[in-house]
């Protein structure tokens, strides 16, 4: 069987997985929601859905990898993989992975319909094609539920979406986030930025003036990165933004709609 990735790799399979490696909370989540997740004997510490992994690793059940920015080459060549899912800017460990006889595909979707390839792609590689093919039309007559909602509503609200403070930063018209405040019924104050992500300034915020402000949880431990809604409400100027007068700031669990899965 022959698989193309996300960066347009070629790889030849002669037969199907039976251990694989997850170097990605995304692709874990892909390979559990596909029903391959009994394939899986590595992932990395910071997955945690569908279920309390650590608690697995403790047991001896599963191996941890490592970090997601620099995955333990040897823990991964212990478990002996015959499948390695990588992601984003992990190309320097792919190479090696590949230059030792591993075969590695790379998933890093640009958009929603990428996502659902991928769980495809996920699928064939791993002998789960019909459950992949089950659950991306699941999830595609879910989009559509809520496309299908929205679309007669006469009220379209600018949208700020905090992905970091301190420097500030948002998200442009290439990022999911973005297509997924659009489906919800919702305007980007950022569209115009042919960018997934970007710095940004207080200045440009409060000039496009959102209606609503969303702010994630869950980067890592500790309190946010942004602090509080009271922080965020005394930044300077900020006063002025509709969606702090009106009291309209929000969170959202970051892993939802940051990991490219399911």
């Amino acid at each position: 069987m022959t698989l193309v990735d996300d960066r347009g790799y070629v790889l030849n399979l002669t037969s199907y997985p039976n251990r694989v490696v997850s170097l990605s909370p995304s692709n874990t989540e892909i390979l559990f929601a596909v029903g391959a997740g009994d394939k899986v004997v590595g992932v990395t510490d910071y997955c945690n859905y569908p279920y309390n992994f650590s608690a697995w690793i403790k047991a001896g059940n599963l191996t941890s990898v490592g970090d997601y920015w620099t995955p333990n080459i040897e823990a991964i060549v212990e478990v002996e993989p015959d499948l390695i899912l990588a992601a984003f800017a992990q190309e320097e460990i792919v190479n090696t992975l590949r230059e030792r006889g591993y075969k590695v595909l790379v998933l890093d979707p640009d958009n929603i319909d990428d996502v659902l390839k991928d769980i495809v792609l996920v699928g064939r590689a791993t002998d789960r094609n019909i459950e992949a093919a089950i659950l991306v039309n699941n999830l595609r007559h879910r989009i559509d539920t809520v496309v299908s909602k929205v679309a007669g509503t006469t009220s379209t609200p600018k949208v700020y979406y905090e992905v970091w403070y301190d420097p500030l930063w948002s998200l442009g018209s290439e990022s999911w986030e973005h297509e997924l405040i659009e489906k919800a019924g919702g305007i980007n104050i950022f569209a115009d930025q042919s960018l997934k992500y970007f710095e940004t300034s207080s200045e440009a915020i409060i000039e496009r003036n959102p209606d609503i402000m969303i702010f994630p949880l869950g980067h890592g431990a500790g309190p946010p990165f942004w602090g509080n809604f009271g922080q965020v409400k005394s930044r300077p100027g900020w006063n002025a933004i509709s969606a702090v007068q009106n009291d309209r700031l929000y969170t959202i669990d970051a892993d939802i709609i940051a990991r490219p899965g399911p």
